[in-house]
């Protein structure tokens, strides 16, 4: 960690927060958010996939989705899954983000 208080060209650097650059969604393709049952026993799991973020962003938006739906879940492979069926609510939270969502699939 660095001991920089103060930039020329980012000013005060105590005020940033280290999280700051994953809330804000960078502009790519859609992010897609599907229902998937296939090879998990019938359970429905939802899947969010194509979200332009590197993996420590991802991990910490798997953490808010989480907790907001109150499921378990796991970020990996630049994929988000979150058990149970909750596309309804992960599509509001992330298009309040600022994400262009679609849900994928039937």
């Amino acid at each position: 960690m660095s001991d920089l208080v103060w930039s020329s060209s980012g000013g005060d650097q105590r005020k940033r927060r280290p999280e700051e650059p994953a809330r804000q969604a960078p502009s790519g393709g859609r992010v897609k958010v599907r229902r998937e049952v296939a090879g998990r026993k019938g359970k429905p799991v939802t899947t969010i996939s194509n979200v332009p973020l590197d993996d420590a962003g991802l991990r910490a938006l798997a953490g808010r989705l989480k907790k907001r739906c109150g499921v378990g879940g796991s970020a990996k492979d630049g994929m988000i899954e979150l058990q149970g069926d909750h596309r309804t609510l992960v599509v509001e939270l992330l298009r309040a983000e600022g994400y262009d969502v679609v849900l994928a699939g039937g």
